[in-house]
């Protein structure tokens, strides 16, 4: 077994050669083809989707969300990076005649709810106070890692949201309403503090172009599947169970998204198309004035995913010999008057630091 001192020495060096790699490539590839090969500058991906309805009858929207959560999960984005908040859990409503199940269509192939959905805000958590805290950060410090939003600077959020909406609101549970200005101001905190690097906003409810309206942060692109004064409609209904199980928006943004693999050639302008009014009845209303890409340029998985940009590289890179030596320690290395000797003291830094 080595010694404790042997064992340090081996993870550092470990560490700086692979720091010296990665900053090799940077600097050869810094100009040209990797300025061509990162075109989104993000590094990690989130997800926040949204159902702020209850009871029965609503059945559609929880099964909206939960395509939606299904879809991301299967190109890639994890459980860790995604807050689900879904107010009334249809799965064990006693009205349902398949328990642990919720489908979104008649022919009741799929079941969304699956063996491994993770919802982090569930019932009477589901309200805007709480919803506002999630998206700005400003949580109680007792609340768990896996219902905070951990962004930064380098993260493509998406927020999806579905539910009973009006002219510059959206209802929760009957009870409240988040107004556009809110979700606004909310995003504003959320650039100020630089909690994402570019979000996309995607909202399936009645008149949801005025939820679009007050937005005035950078990087923002924004779908509504209706316009101002513009009911969004339901898709089918499933007469095992009495109810609508999706909306026509949603319906076809899932028939477009099952269609999406990891590493497809869809773009947000090819996504942006879906439904057109013969097919959803209400007129999608897309914003993009706030967004800085071309949509046709940008791939579906900037949002939707969570792909690795991978590049391999056939050269040889070639490194002088380092030694991870600490001054306690003699140098092994045949080489050692060429070698670097560190000296100076190392400290692990603080694994997943939380916002303040």
């Amino acid at each position: 077994m080595a010694a404790p001192m042997e064992s340090e020495n081996i993870t550092l060096r470990l560490l700086y050669f692979v720091g010296f790699i990665l900053y090799g490539v940077s600097s050869k590839y810094s100009e040209g083809p990797a300025n061509e090969f990162f075109k989104s500058d993000h590094t990690n991906n989130w997800a926040v989707l949204v159902d702020t309805s209850r009871f029965w009858f609503n059945y559609r929207h929880v099964a909206n969300v939960l395509s939606i959560y299904r879809s991301v999960k299967r190109l890639g984005i994890p459980d860790s990076h995604i807050i689900l908040m879904v107010a009334d859990d249809m799965a064990c409503n006693p009205r349902n005649p398949r328990p642990a199940t919720v489908f979104n269509n008649a022919n009741q192939h799929i079941n969304v709810y699956g063996d491994d959905v993770e919802v982090d805000y569930r019932g009477y958590e589901v309200t805007v106070e709480n919803f506002i805290r999630v998206l700005t950060g400003r949580l109680p410090a007792s609340t768990p890692r896996s219902k905070r939003l951990l962004t930064d600077e380098r993260s493509n959020v998406l927020v999806y949201m579905t539910g009973h909406g009006g002219d510059g609101f959206l209802k929760f549970q009957d009870a409240e309403e988040v107004s556009n200005v809110e979700l606004a101001d909310a995003f504003e905190q959320m650039w100020q503090k630089r909690r994402y690097h570019e979000l996309f906003f995607m909202i399936d409810t009645c008149q949801a172009e005025s939820m679009l309206q007050k937005f005035y942060s950078p990087n923002i692109l924004g779908v509504a599947s209706s316009k101002i004064g513009e009911d969004s409609l339901s898709h089918h209904v499933d007469p095992a169970l009495g109810v609508y199980v999706i909306d026509r928006y949603t319906y076809h943004a899932l028939e477009f998204l099952e269609r999406v693999k990891p590493g497809g050639k869809q773009t947000m302008a090819d996504f942006l198309k879906v439904c057109p009014k013969h097919q959803c009845i209400s007129t999608v209303h897309v914003r993009q004035d706030l967004f800085k890409r071309n949509l046709a340029k940008v791939p579906l998985t900037d949002f939707f995913g969570s792909v690795r940009n991978v590049e391999i590289l056939m050269d040889t890179i070639h490194l002088k010999n380092i030694s991870m030596t600490s001054p306690q320690s003699s140098c092994r290395s045949e080489n050692c008057k060429d070698a670097h000797v560190l000296t100076q003291k190392l400290s692990y830094a603080e694994q997943f630091p939380l916002p303040v």
